[in-house]
């Protein structure tokens, strides 16, 4: 049996490098710049970040675009491409410990999660596109005997990734993988709040074989490395992760540039709807729980509005609330903690805001609803729980990202399916019915890019994921993500 990692003793030796990676190389920014970077999990600080400016966007972007015209990289057939991703993949593994202990330190989850989750969610991403860039072909289309009619997919060029702090390496995945593997190079922007891991992964991917160039990372704030990578006018894409509210500002900085494509891959406020014909009531209650609280409710598809037949309420109630204490806050090194810290004090601000006007709008808490682990520093709330709510108040409404659970009666049907779909978002839902034709008629339904069927989050890289609405447009994962990071060409030649 292998001896269990002192993660908190490894934190003490662990090197924190803030620098941005650009040509297979990690500089500082231009004018000297740095921002301080400090753990959500005590408040430690971890170091100095470089501040990356218009001027380093700009450095970044002509290295990606010299290696994508001299085709050091797009020119490599498939099957080569996907012998780099592959050990791009199997460095990521040989790091992992490395990996997961900057993402806790970094953004706050537990550490047994960024390793067991995010990493090797991280590694199988790239590996499936290295895996599949030479299974697909593309097209001939019909035509008489005078022509040859050829549709083609191309690289586009050079992709802007910007992600955020609540998955970090995963977010980045989602985007790399498929973005490299169609021959593209790539300038990613990872959050302020989370900046460490995007480096580190970019050096990973160069000592495995990927040209110098192929991939950059400009650390730095939103409205300065962010904002100049989508003003950009030598970037062909925009594939984003956040709020909505920035993805309004991808698409407009799209429109007062050079018109280039946005992916926008946005907010949830996800429906969670369990029927009186769903006889494991226990297991639902177990299934939202464990998903809503996972990640300390910083995720975009957690399912945080939990609509219930009236008839089975009060027993589901009581089980959610009897589950909400086996998530209390603990230290996220100590590999046993199931929620860690939020990302930083602004967050944990937010969501205990939030949870204020749950109780000053009538809902009634039952478990959590306060700030924990106060005396470590950093940035913990309980497991919150409110019942009574309606689809109006502000908790049912608003993206909280964080640990904050919504449970809204309803009594038809045809009840549920309005209110589920009377959100700005539809990202996911999940539909927990013993009835094979209601599973079915509510699916078809629900306005949301992925329906879970009595689970949640049981899918994996094979299938897209996205939304309806608000959420964003485009899809992320699956051979579908190729779509995003790629050129159609049809050639037509007459044949004499």
């Amino acid at each position: 049996m292998s001896t269990p990692i002192n993660w908190t003793e490894r934190a003490t030796t662990l090197q924190f490098d803030g620098r941005a990676v650009i040509n297979g190389q990690r500089v500082a920014a231009l004018d000297g710049q740095t921002f301080a970077k400090h753990s959500p999990v005590d408040n430690r600080l971890l170091g100095a970040v470089a501040r990356g400016q218009a001027a380093d966007v700009d450095a970044a972007v002509k290295a990606a675009r010299a290696a994508f015209d001299d085709r050091r990289w797009a020119g490599q057939p498939p099957a080569a491409r996907k012998k780099v991703l592959q050990r791009f993949a199997e460095k990521i593994l040989a790091a992992g410990e490395e990996l997961a202990l900057l993402e806790t330190l970094d953004m706050g989850k537990p550490v047994q999660y960024s390793l067991g989750v995010d990493v090797s969610a991280t590694a199988r991403c790239i590996a499936w596109y290295g895996e599949a860039v030479d299974k697909v072909y593309d097209e001939i289309a019909p035509t008489g005997d005078s022509a040859l009619a050829l549709i083609t997919r191309e690289a586009m060029g050079v992709i802007g990734a910007i992600v955020p702090w609540n998955y970090p390496m995963i977010m980045a995945a989602w985007k790399l993988g498929p973005a490299l593997a169609a021959g593209n190079s790539v300038v990613l922007k990872p959050s302020e709040k989370s900046p460490y891991t995007a480096a580190r992964l970019a050096e990973l991917a160069v000592e495995a074989g990927l040209p110098p160039g192929v991939f950059n990372v400009v650390p730095g704030y939103g409205h300065e490395a962010g904002e100049a990578l989508a003003l950009h006018m030598d970037v062909d894409a925009i594939g984003f992760t956040g709020s909505t509210r920035v993805g309004r500002r991808m698409l407009d900085y799209a429109g007062r540039s050079n018109l280039k494509r946005v992916y926008n891959e946005l907010g949830g406020k996800s429906a969670f709807l369990v029927f009186d014909d769903f006889k494991d009531i226990a297991r639902a209650a177990q299934t939202v729980a464990g998903s809503m609280f996972f990640n300390q409710g910083e995720s975009c598809n957690a399912p945080s509005r939990v609509l219930v037949h009236d008839s089975v309420a009060d027993e589901f109630v009581k089980l959610v609330a009897a589950e909400a204490p086996k998530y209390a806050a603990g230290d996220p090194l100590s590999g046993k903690a199931e929620l860690g810290a939020l990302v930083d004090e602004t967050q944990m601000r937010t969501v205990l805001g939030y949870i204020d006007a749950g109780n000053t709008e009538g809902a009634r808490c039952v478990a959590g609803g306060r700030q924990a682990r106060s005396e470590t520093g950093g940035y913990y709330v309980e497991p919150t729980v409110f019942d009574g709510v309606t689809n109006d108040m502000k908790i049912a409404r608003e993206e909280i990202f964080g640990p904050v659970m919504s449970i809204i009666r309803f009594n038809t049907e045809a009840e549920a399916v309005a209110m589920a779909n009377a959100s700005s978002y539809g990202l996911q839902a999940s539909v927990w019915s013993d009835s094979l034709n209601r599973a079915h008629r509510v699916s078809r339904a629900l306005r949301a890019g992925t329906v879970h069927v009595n689970q949640y989050d049981e899918d994996d890289i094979t299938v897209p994921f996205g939304g309806y609405k608000q959420s964003g447009n485009g899809r992320d994962k699956s051979l579908h993500a190729f779509d995003k990071y790629t050129e159609l060409k049809t050639t037509w030649i007459r044949l004499d």
